[in-house]
């Protein structure tokens, strides 16, 4: 007599659990949207944000306007924040201006104030263009309506100075694209129809900006965090980062100088900037102010005002 698995029996509900295991590992959740989930990159996450100079991009295309340079510019910014990884400086404009000043100086003018940058405890700057933006309609009619179709695409230029290096470390361009159909009357106006073509080109604007957060993240992970020494009283150490920062009671950081700047000797161009020399240790003790800490001397001396401090 042929013996059948009943669904009660031990073996059936493990050999259930197991189809359940393997079929769930294949399955991807989405949102209510159909769409997939944003990745969360914090695996190299040291716990203390690193200050970004953001400048406003521009747009350089015949289309969209100064408008698409604010829009790729306000979803950077906020795409950074909602990482939790990065305090976004928002004096950044006063030290460097906008990005269309950076590119008609052809980045000199990061060079010669990354010192500046530097002092103020800017970690990096971020800057770019929008390069291209186009849309494109193609229009059945039927009867008294109309289909149009829209096949939109946009080209944003993200560039990265180094501040504690002196030098540009990533360029690249990012796509994005925006297709949209929809049926309109032959009545439209002539206002909804450019709104609806703007709202498409700033669509595929975000989508392009929003790229380049996951690469923001894995270039953040391997550039150090620098903070400074701010000012001195006593026995007190005042650093230019705290509780906002991440920075956190009985932290020790290591102080040190100044890095010198390395010139080619035959082409005169600048290399980069050595490293600088520990000259000692300090510890965390309180907090100043809505970003500041206080502390102590933990090992070596003669720390002074305006040297620089990392995490040990």
């Amino acid at each position: 007599m042929k013996k059948y698995l009943h669904s009660n029996s031990p073996l059936a509900l493990l050999l259930i659990l197991f189809l359940g295991t393997s079929c769930a590992s294949d399955v991807i959740k989405r949102t209510q949207q159909g769409k997939r989930p944003r990745a969360k990159a914090r695996k190299y996450f040291s716990g203390v944000k690193k200050k970004v100079a953001l400048l406003k991009f521009f747009n350089e295309a015949p289309y969209g306007g100064d408008d698409l340079g604010i829009t790729s510019t306000e979803e950077l910014r906020k795409e950074l924040a909602r990482t939790g990884e990065f305090i976004v400086d928002p004096m950044a404009k006063k030290i460097f201006g906008s990005s269309k000043e950076i590119y008609a100086g052809g980045g000199v003018k990061l060079v010669q104030l990354a010192r500046k940058a530097k002092v103020s405890g800017v970690n990096f700057v971020i800057f770019g263009r929008i390069t291209h933006a186009r849309i494109r309609e193609k229009i059945d009619e039927i009867g008294v309506v109309k289909e149009t179709k829209s096949y939109t695409e946009a080209k944003v230029e993200i560039r990265i100075f180094d501040v504690n290096s002196n030098k540009e470390i990533y360029t690249e361009t990012l796509r994005g694209y925006a297709d949209d159909a929809s049926f309109r009357f032959f009545a439209q106006k002539r206002e909804e129809r450019l709104t609806y073509r703007q709202e498409l080109l700033r669509y595929a604007v975000r989508v392009a900006t929003r790229k380049a957060v996951p690469r923001i993240l894995n270039i953040s992970a391997k550039l150090d965090w620098v903070g400074r020494v701010a000012k001195i009283l006593g026995n007190k150490i005042y650093i230019n980062a705290g509780r906002r920062s991440g920075i956190q009671i009985s932290d020790i950081l290591k102080v040190i100088t100044e890095g010198q700047e390395i010139y080619d000797p035959e082409t005169g161009a600048l290399i980069g900037v050595s490293k600088g020399e520990i000259k000692g240790t300090v510890e965390i003790i309180d907090y100043f102010g809505p970003d500041g800490a206080i502390a102590i001397l933990h090992s070596g001396g003669s720390v002074l005002e305006g040297d620089f401090v990392q995490l040990y």
